[in-house]
């Protein structure tokens, strides 16, 4: 991946109007070629209608969006060709078996017969369900439904593949499975293009993401830039045995650079943590528990839009 190669999409004052409602305000943002690019943030943020005018499903209401140098006002269809979408939801035939669902789905792109059957195949081993190929779409569990949809992204060869929310629902092992599998597709030089709720999985896969909060962009950089700009070196989590933690807040003051009071516990961002700990008992302070810890991106997102991700 080239940081000086031409961007594989490229956005400038991107706006996504639905009558009187702005759901994306005006963004800029490039993708890289061979990168995994992230979108962050909190429901409604205008992640997935940024997704849906990437993928030409939404037109542009202003601004200027150009797909591996293209238009989507003008030539759709060539995008399209280019793309493979994995969307939030899976849209699986459930009544066909696990390789007719990628067969028939290559019939869309008008891959030649031999090619479809040949690629199927590979795709079959790539995500782990050669063995289940013969069967029903409907018995998969909900980890191999989603590696089918990722497969059947990849049945077209696209050069950027859109993933909305890729490993929502999905349980620890099956979640570490899908990564996996991103991770090769970004080794074989695929853009990756992904929204996510999860902190951990945009650490894991992303290259550099955006936040975006209230159809903006509030904050863009990798996964590690983003925590050291925004955040401290280490956090402290402290729980006291109390209906509120708010009455703590303010005996706390000072102790770090900043305080964050959540209903179950209070978070002091400080240089470093075990001095930090030190003071709160030099105060007659008695937290039932404590914690010391890294910042990490979910700080981030407490201090850029004062809620977590998870609605």
């Amino acid at each position: 991946m080239s940081s000086t190669a031409n961007p594989v999409i490229s956005a400038r004052g991107l706006t996504k109007r639905f009558d009187k409602f702005t759901a994306v305000d005006g963004i800029d943002f490039e993708v890289r070629p061979g990168e995994s690019f992230g979108f962050l943030g909190p429901n409604g943020a205008g992640k997935t209608s940024t997704m849906r005018m990437i993928g030409c499903t939404s037109p542009l209401s202003a601004g200027e969006l150009r797909i591996s140098g293209m238009d989507p006002r003008t030539h759709a269809s060539q995008i399209k060709a280019r793309l493979g979408v994995v969307p939030q939801l899976d849209n699986l035939d459930t009544e066909i078996t696990v390789r007719e669902n990628l067969l028939m789905y290559a019939r869309y792109f008008d891959v030649p017969r031999a090619v479809a059957l040949e690629r199927t195949e590979k795709l079959l081993q790539f995500v782990q369900l050669a063995e289940r190929s013969e069967a029903q779409v409907e018995s998969l569990s909900g980890g191999m439904k989603r590696r089918l949809t990722i497969a059947r992204a990849l049945v077209n060869e696209p050069e950027i593949v859109l993933l909305d929310e890729p490993t929502t629902g999905l349980d620890p092992q099956a979640r570490h499975l899908v990564w996996e599998r991103l991770f090769r597709l970004k080794r074989q030089g695929v853009t990756l293009v992904l929204t996510t709720h999860y902190m951990d999985e945009a650490e894991q896969l992303c290259d550099r993401l955006v936040v975006m909060d209230g159809g903006k962009i509030v904050a863009e950089g990798s996964p590690r830039a983003l925590i050291e700009r925004h955040s401290t070196r280490e956090v402290v989590e402290l729980r006291f045995n109390a209906e509120s933690q708010d009455p703590f807040a303010g005996k706390l003051d000072g102790i770090g650079e900043r305080t964050e009071v959540l209903p179950d516990r209070i978070l002091l961002y400080v240089a470093d943590g075990d001095d930090a700990v030190a003071e709160v008992h030099r105060r007659s302070l008695t937290p039932d528990s404590v914690l010391v810890r890294r910042s990490s991106l979910e700080d981030v997102f407490l201090h850029l839009t004062g809620r977590t991700l998870v609605d």
